[in-house]
């Protein structure tokens, strides 16, 4: 089991706040539409689309969660402008799905869905940084269903939106495509540290054509 990194200092959390957000004690759940019903005997996590030898790659929920579990502490901030800082996220790193299932060579994007068809895209980059996670608990304790169990993507330098709860599979793209709240009128990147919240605010290059 990997090891958390020490936490911060709350003076030093607070002047890392990025602009525009407020510190959130606790945790608001905030999502679009009902929470699912988990299924076990139906849950299935996939990674498709161009993979390096072309296949789909797929675990059962027993499976999945047998997977090298690291712990992380990071922040997570919310486009509505809150900032949950210094969290203990639990689970399986996105480097460790990458290794397993090598993306092809010609690979920039990917998109990661989740229950009722939710998608986010991200840059290759961000899904690939070191402290991106599928995560299954925080602080210690399982994920609730309102929080995104049994599976939820966190991006810690990303807003929030970019990491969806409920995930189910992980699709590899040769090209950008927006995702639900991308294509929604949400920025196609969304660096907090920018106030990347909106597309309008969007420059040459940082997304796909609306």
């Amino acid at each position: 089991m990997g090891q958390p990194v020490e936490r911060e200092s709350a003076e030093a959390r607070d002047s890392a706040l990025p602009p525009g957000q407020r510190i959130q004690r606790g945790w608001p759940v905030t999502h679009y539409g009902p929470v699912p019903k988990f299924r076990p005997e139906r849950w299935e996590f996939r990674v498709f689309g161009a993979t390096a030898d072309g296949e789909k790659r797929c675990w059962n929920h027993a499976e999945f969660t047998a997977l090298p579990y690291t712990t992380v502490v990071a922040d997570l901030h919310c486009v509505t402008k809150f900032s949950m800082l210094g969290a203990e996220w639990g689970g399986i790193l996105t480097r460790t799905i990458l290794e397993l299932v090598p993306p092809a060579e010609d690979v920039t994007h990917v998109m990661v869905w989740a229950e009722y068809g939710y998608s986010s895209n991200l840059r290759l980059s961000d899904f690939h940084a070191e402290r991106t996670m599928f995560a299954t608990h925080k602080d210690g304790e399982l994920l609730t269903a309102e929080h995104g169990f049994p599976l939820r993507l966190v991006v810690p330098h990303l807003y929030a939106w970019k990491g969806p709860k409920w995930v189910r599979g992980v699709e590899y793209m040769t090209a950008d495509r927006r995702g639900f709240w991308e294509e929604r009128g949400y920025h196609n990147i969304g660096d907090p540290w920018k106030e990347q919240r909106y597309s309008y605010q969007e420059q040459l290059g940082e997304g796909p054509e609306l």
